[in-house]
């Protein structure tokens, strides 16, 4: 436990310096801090008081026996003096009942002498205790700070920090970050963190700076831990009052506190990038089908590999400015960090690889019905980072999202690479809006086709001749057909679509009947010409890449 440093009103009456005291009003305010003495008479004095003072006076120029007594009290209120010593018989014979009943709804203590006292015995005798509290502040400031960074050395070393503030204090301490892991001391106020977490969800907790705030739970003195230009978390630690005594001491105790956990996360950090580094390379060798160490899978579960469920996730990234090496490699630690306590907090087990432009994401979890079958978690994770995007956390002026079929076997997670790959080619081409893999419907079929070099054929089987026409007289033909096999047939709404008159419509579809045959809308050709004109847009696309 540390010392009591405050040096209060009720305190100095202990001294013999003022053994012939007397406290007339105030009794409520005796327990004030008093940080320094001044003698003071006159009644200009706001350049002079900075607050915080124990006002000694024999009330020259105060006037406080004055009709304007009350004024020069109040304002001595105002600048936060801690109290005024008014020795009696010489300018002052008493002190009026307005005064008294001021000092009292204020409480601000009032002392009299009345006795003639020395006011260079007594501001000598205070001052001394005042300097040699400061000196022993400063010393336990330093063993403060020394054990704090021993203990950062130490396994568990935020916790053990902890555990040093609630001995100094006596009091909860609680350290919040953005992970979903968290520190608290005593172990029965994990409840409180859950509060504190709210409050900052309310906020932007990397702009909450030194503070005291309220809670339903109490008063709580945060501090933010910084390291590298950023703001890693808070250290909170509950107080007794919002205008607490110790503030500037708890305050520069916890800034200590707060320098040796930021210590702890910086070594972390390292340990941190290098394991991304080996789990970069790990997941790409996976989705290359190159030969990968199983261990360092296994080290990255909570499970056995083999009992887990996986989807991959790929974000392709349109990247609107390049990074020196040097912040590259903090943005990509910054990155998986924010990825991983994502997907943790859906109940997923990523393994990230991240590259300038493209991050891919396995997300492991182990078998449940409701997850086997579910896209609502993937599409709220997916919406989480779009809002992160807009927010600047990772560079980019857009993304696209693609993502497989979940599937079992770790060996086949080149098939779920190509699968996601397609869904970047559709939704980067327009033709598809859909981001999981097992809702693209046809497409995937066509997609397959496409590899095969079968789909220029059946292209030009259903729409040779529309195409052919609309390349020798700069028609529309095709894309009338389209809409209009969209519109289920309806002409009038295939012509509002298409913003021509009916007349321009017929004569169009007069055209169309004469090119493919009066049957074209059968059931069975217009399936085959609506797949033709798919084909058609995924082979305009030519991916290279599929």
């Amino acid at each position: 436990m540390i010392s009591s440093f405050e040096l209060t009103v009720k305190e100095i009456l202990k001294r013999n310096t003022f053994q012939n005291a007397k406290v007339v009003a105030g009794n409520n305010g005796l327990n004030k801090q008093i940080k320094w003495t001044h003698i003071l008479e006159t009644n200009q004095f706001e350049s002079l008081i900075n607050g915080g003072e124990l006002i000694l006076t024999t009330g020259a120029g105060l006037q406080l026996d004055s009709p304007t007594e009350l004024t020069y009290v109040n304002n001595l209120i105002k600048r936060k003096t801690v109290g005024i010593c008014v020795e009696m018989g010489t300018h002052v014979n008493h002190i009026s009942n307005e005064i008294i009943q001021l000092a009292n709804k204020h409480h601000y203590p009032i002392i009299i002498f009345e006795e003639i006292v020395k006011f260079v015995d007594i501001t000598q005798d205070l001052h001394s205790l005042i300097i040699n509290q400061h000196h022993q502040i400063l010393s336990q400031l330093n063993e403060l700070s020394t054990k704090f960074n021993e203990l950062s050395l130490l396994p568990n070393g935020i916790l053990k920090i902890l555990q040093e503030l609630h001995a100094c204090f006596k009091q909860s301490t609680l350290f919040i970050t953005d992970d979903v892991r968290s520190y608290y001391y005593p172990p029965e106020i994990k409840y409180i963190e859950k509060q504190i977490r709210f409050y900052f969800s309310g906020s932007d907790i990397y702009h909450v700076h030194e503070s005291i705030i309220s809670l339903h739970e109490g008063n709580f003195a945060l501090v933010p831990v910084k390291g590298l230009g950023q703001t890693w978390g808070h250290l909170c630690l509950q107080v007794e009052v919002e205008d607490n005594i110790l503030n500037e001491f708890l305050f520069s105790v916890m800034d200590r506190a707060a320098l040796a956990i930021a210590q702890i996360m910086l070594r972390n950090r390292t340990i941190e990038e290098r394991k991304q580094n080996i789990e970069d390379k790990l997941v790409r060798n996976l989705l290359q089908g190159k030969e990968y160490d199983s261990d360092e899978l296994q080290s990255i579960l909570p499970f056995s590999a083999k009992s887990l469920y996986y989807r991959l996730i790929l974000i392709q990234l349109n990247h609107t400015e390049t990074n020196p090496e040097e912040d590259w490699n903090e943005i990509k630690l910054q990155q998986s960090m924010m990825f991983r306590s994502l997907f943790k907090h859906h109940g997923y087990f990523p393994a990230i690889s991240i590259s300038k432009n493209d991050i891919a994401i396995i997300s492991f979890f182990r078998q449940k019905d409701s997850l086997v079958t579910d896209t609502s978690k993937f599409s709220q994770i997916v919406q989480s980072i779009i809002e992160i995007r807009e927010k600047n956390m990772f560079d980019g002026s857009g993304c696209i999202f693609g993502i497989s079929k979940v599937n079992k076997n770790i060996c086949d997670l080149t098939t779920s690479y190509q699968e996601a790959k397609k869904i970047l080619f559709l939704q980067g081409s327009n033709i598809s809006s859909s981001i999981f893999y097992e809702y693209i419907g046809v497409y995937r079929l066509l997609l397959l086709q496409h590899n095969a070099g079968q789909l220029d054929l059946y292209i030009h089987d259903y729409l040779g001749p529309v195409l052919n026409y609309d390349l020798e007289m700069k028609s529309e033909l095709f894309k009338t057909l389209e809409v209009y096999l969209d519109c289920q047939g309806s002409k009038k709404e295939a012509a509002e679509q298409l913003f021509i008159v009916r007349q321009t419509l017929y004569h169009r579809l007069r055209k169309i009947e004469e090119l493919l045959g009066k049957d074209f809308m059968k059931s069975n050709n217009r399936l085959a010409l609506e797949i033709a004109i798919k084909a058609y847009y995924i082979s305009k696309a030519a991916p290279s890449y599929l």
